[in-house]
């Protein structure tokens, strides 16, 4: 025996049953401006008897906001992108949309075809990480793209467009004149990439400050996992002159560097102080604790999406210049959190 299932309702019958033309129900639908409350209850009510759903699709056909962002990041197993996708989803919600998310594993094409599924998929707007600051196919296919766009933690040099970043550089400066006002004088700094936007704004602020002070630039970019890491302290404290203070750029990176310092004997803060980038969840319940600059990651992803719905509220298709016009950086600050793997006696 088939099964009867009962007809979607229509907003034709959501009209009749409310005495209305279809015109008042879509408006009621859409936030029930100039809708009298009474005409406004006798359509909620039969929408809520009906069971009526608009349908999203058709409302797209009709040129309108799917209610629906997209968010194109490397990862959601980093900490990093993960909160700051919650945070997004947060401001989302409170505009009545979903967030559609894509990972790109930081490789530029991947980030290309994330940003192309948003469009096929009609997103109202896009918060895009980008894998490499300087992409001529990606600083072109954000130029074309028919909807507002922000850039998140990395800026795209030869597009101008909105973008939501940390002060990298300043909280590098900040990391290098704290461990040199701890006597520290040959500061290792520890990375296992340079070509980020994020990292490489780490290493010109860490260098600003070590060649101010007239002490070695010392830069190691062989950390891209434990073993790399160990090695490469191994060789740097092997040395005729080995490091006193090392500052590491992620916090993946300042794990590594714990782990083999413990593996190699090797105390802190004395012989060497630690100051990571990037706090994490157990740099507080080690011993020593660790200290870290830390970012505003949470106020990152709210703020990139606050500033995306502010655009779809003020987006015109039709204005070649829109983005352009209302583009410009937000860059927010990070501060020092002293643990004693610096040498702070907190």
């Amino acid at each position: 025996m088939n099964k009867r299932y009962k007809p979607i309702p229509t907003i034709r019958e959501v009209a009749e049953m409310a005495e209305v033309g279809t015109t008042t129900v879509s408006r009621v639908i859409n936030g029930g401006r100039n809708v009298n409350r009474s005409t406004l209850a006798r359509v909620q009510k039969a929408i809520k008897t009906l069971g009526y759903v608009p349908s999203q699709a058709a409302r797209t056909l009709k040129g309108e906001r799917t209610k629906t962002v997209g968010l194109v990041i490397p990862s959601i197993n980093d900490p990093f992108f993960s909160s700051c996708a919650k945070a997004i989803d947060a401001v989302a919600h409170d505009h009545d949309s979903l967030v559609l998310v894509t990972t790109t594993n930081d490789d530029p094409d991947t980030v290309i075809t994330g940003i192309n599924f948003m469009v096929r998929h009609s997103a109202d707007g896009v918060i895009v990480v980008p894998a490499k600051t300087e992409n001529g196919a990606l600083s072109d296919l954000l130029s074309r793209l028919p909807m507002p766009i922000v850039l998140m933690d990395r800026p795209v040099k030869g597009f101008e467009a909105i973008s939501v970043v940390a002060s990298n550089f300043e909280g590098a400066r900040l990391a290098t004149k704290h461990l040199i006002e701890h006597g520290c004088k040959r500061i290792l700094c520890l990375t296992g990439e340079t070509m980020l936007y994020t990292l490489s704004e780490r290493i010109r602020g860490y260098q600003q400050v070590v060649k101010s002070a007239k002490y070695p630039c010392m830069i190691e970019t062989s950390a891209k996992n434990y073993e790399t890491t160990k090695r490469a302290l191994k060789r740097a404290f092997s040395g005729s002159n080995p490091p006193d203070a090392i500052f590491t750029l992620k916090n993946s990176t300042t794990i590594y560097a714990y782990q083999a310092l413990q593996r190699l004997n090797i105390s802190m803060p004395r012989p060497v102080a630690l100051l990571g980038y990037d706090d994490f969840d157990l740099a507080e319940m080690l011993s020593p604790p660790i200290s870290v600059i830390q970012q505003p990651i949470e106020k990152i992803g709210q703020t990139s999406a606050e500033i995306l719905f502010k655009q779809i509220q003020g987006w015109n298709s039709s204005d070649p210049h829109f983005l352009r016009q209302h583009a410009k950086q937000t860059v927010l600050d990070v501060k020092l959190i002293r643990r004693r793997s610096c040498g702070c006696q907190v």
